[in-house]
């Protein structure tokens, strides 16, 4: 912007004093202050849109580049995995001139169908010795209330 030097305030104040005169300076150069900051935040403001707009354009060119590079990947991707499921699906198929029947113990034999094999969690919750649980005083069976209060009540001396 332009440089105004303290001999240049100096002489631009001497003649407003001079044209203006001395009731009116105070008002007039606050009226001025007011304008010029009204003017330096205008410009603030354009100048941050700017950026922005800028910014903005420079956000939609790495989304895009980003997206490209995704899609790129995804191809690729997808592409080895029908790759590698082709070549698996062509190495589990049994040679052509030893196909044995369902139910012989041929390495290349397939179950007709799966079963699941039933692991029960609750056995395994149970594999804990009893010495254990007493010890450390986890309950091994879920009581009521009532039945705690009756468990623990001291006896009656009759």
């Amino acid at each position: 912007m332009i440089d105004f030097g303290f001999d240049k305030l100096a002489l631009i104040s001497a003649v407003a004093l001079v044209v203006i005169g001395p009731e009116k300076l105070p008002r007039v150069a606050r009226t001025v202050g007011t304008l010029l900051g009204k003017a330096q935040r205008y410009v603030a403001d354009v100048k941050a849109e700017v950026n922005r707009s800028i910014e903005l354009e420079e956000l939609k060119k790495m989304k895009t580049d980003l997206e490209d590079a995704a899609r790129n990947v995804e191809q690729t991707v997808s592409r080895e995995v029908q790759q590698t499921s082709a070549d698996l699906a062509s190495a589990w198929q049994p040679p052509a001139e030893t196909v044995a029947p369902l139910g012989s113990d041929s390495p290349h034999a397939m179950p007709a169908t799966y079963r699941h094999p039933k692991k029960n969690w609750r056995l395994k919750r149970g594999a804990m010795p009893q010495w254990y649980k007493q010890k450390n005083g986890i309950r091994g069976r879920a009581q009521s209330g009532a039945a705690r209060v009756a468990r623990f009540r001291p006896q009656r001396l009759s």
